[in-house]
């Protein structure tokens, strides 16, 4: 099993930049306004060939008035049972804070390697705002810098060496073998109930204030031995709504999911119906070519009825989604939650999947023979040659005499015959047009007149 080593401290000592320097990411959002970090959120890290978990967690206070103070202090209290190793965080510019204190009683209970960092010694002349902090009766005390990346490797290095720990050389896991799941969607749609449901645990907060994930959490977990990845981000709010620097950063974090996950769960209340920031998301997932499931959550207070209505309204609003399945679901009682991975799997065998290219040319061969005469107006088009490219979704390259006179109608006419006879429903199919001179390969060939010999 590959180690895990949390960091804990008060809010505001720099837990987040560390977790980003470490990980190489901007995973975390870092702010200056204390309490940015509410769940706790995992970072794959390699050092020296040694590679770990690295766990951020909320800021801790003991008589925190934020209103999410308990579960904030439930998500710390689990990564320290979780980690094997602790990285406690003070700050170096205010010097010891009666909070510090409380840390370290709580760690009395926990026997396991704890390592002290005084944060944000940017250079030689903070060395000395360390000195304080060995009052709190700590021997051994790591200056560092996250901001400027000073004095981490020193700590690292005695972490693998000095913490007791038999540190393996991991092998990366093959990326491939996961399915990466994007939990998107408004504001209080259950999207964190969701993935507390599926874990069987409170993994992420979850709260009835809109607006509780604020960044973007990823959880793996196997499910029929099938390995997933879940990435629940902050609600979509509408552009006119997000006035919140960090909310407005949240946002923007949601949507970039969008380019790592390749199946998005757009997560709707069904209580409320289809909205239009409902069609808005999906309008970026479809943009961002992600394959793309509906999940109508608060199943067990709606009527059936009410469902079947939401459906119907949201293929009427967004013709181009009628290939994208529906699932309805309670991730209060657990209604359906199992299922959804059942949707899953087979919309992502489509996502995933890859034409024999002659079966592909035979397809566009034979789309093209029955193309109404409605869309030949203008030049008419001639095809060469057509290759997938790749897949997730699957793209393919069309070599045609003139791109430019693709109309959207006939395009779509084309994704529609790829669909139906290569079995790709399910999943977005992108088709790009490429100028091409050459042999006509889907046209018959002409047969060719012999001149006789006088």
């Amino acid at each position: 099993m590959t180690p895990k080593i949390a960091i804990i401290g008060r809010p505001n000592v720099g837990k987040s930049t560390l977790f980003n320097r470490l990980t190489k990411t901007k995973s975390a959002i870092v702010d200056y306004q204390p309490g940015i970090t509410r769940d706790r959120q995992y970072g794959s890290v390699t050092f020296n060939d040694v590679s770990f978990t690295l766990i951020d967690t909320g800021g801790f206070l003991s008589d925190d008035e934020d209103l999410f103070k308990e579960d904030i202090h439930y998500q710390i209290n689990l990564a320290i049972e979780e980690a094997d190793i602790i990285i406690v965080l003070f700050n170096g510019r205010e010097g010891v804070s009666p909070f510090d204190r409380d840390i370290i009683k709580i760690l009395y209970d926990f026997h396991k390697p704890i390592f002290y960092a005084v944060n944000k010694i940017d250079d030689e002349s903070h060395i000395s705002s360390t000195y304080d902090f060995f009052q709190l009766g700590i021997k051994k005390i790591y200056p560092i810098s996250s901001e400027h990346n000073r004095g981490i490797d020193d700590l690292l290095t005695d972490i693998v060496e000095k913490s007791g720990y038999d540190f393996d050389l991991e092998e990366k896991q093959d990326e491939e073998d996961i399915i990466k799941l994007g939990i998107i969607g408004r504001p209080n749609v259950g999207k964190s109930s969701f993935i507390n449901k599926v874990l069987g645990k409170e993994r992420v907060v979850v709260s009835d204030v809109a607006g509780t994930t604020r960044d973007s959490i990823d959880t793996n977990f196997t499910l029929n031995d099938i390995k997933y990845t879940l990435i629940d981000t902050a609600g979509i709010r509408k552009k006119g709504k997000t006035t919140d620097k960090v909310e407005k950063f949240s946002v923007m974090k949601a949507i970039r999911v969008l380019d790592r996950c390749d199946v998005a769960l757009i997560f709707l209340d069904a209580k409320e119906g289809v909205t239009e920031q409902d069609i808005t998301i999906s309008g970026y997932a479809f943009d961002k070519g992600r394959a793309i499931i509906f999940v109508f959550n608060k199943w067990d207070i709606t009527e059936e009825k009410s469902i079947r209505r939401c459906c119907d309204k949201l293929y009427y609003e967004a013709k181009y989604l009628n290939f994208t399945p529906a699932i309805n679901i309670s991730s209060l009682t657990g209604k359906n939650v199992v299922k959804v991975f059942e949707v899953v799997n087979r919309v992502y065998a489509k996502y995933s999947y890859r034409i024999e290219t002659g079966k592909l040319n035979r397809i566009i061969n034979e789309a093209i023979l029955n193309v109404p005469p409605s869309m030949h107006k203008g030049k008419r088009l001639k095809f060469y040659y057509s290759t997938q490219i790749k897949s997730k979704p699957p793209t393919i390259v069309l070599f045609v005499n003139y791109p430019e006179a693709v109309h959207f109608s006939y395009k779509r006419y084309l994704i529609n015959q790829i669909r139906k006879k290569a079995d790709l429903s399910l999943t977005p199919i992108n088709l790009i047009f490429r100028l091409r001179t050459g042999k006509i390969v889907f046209k018959s060939p002409k047969k060719v007149k012999h001149r006789k010999r006088k």
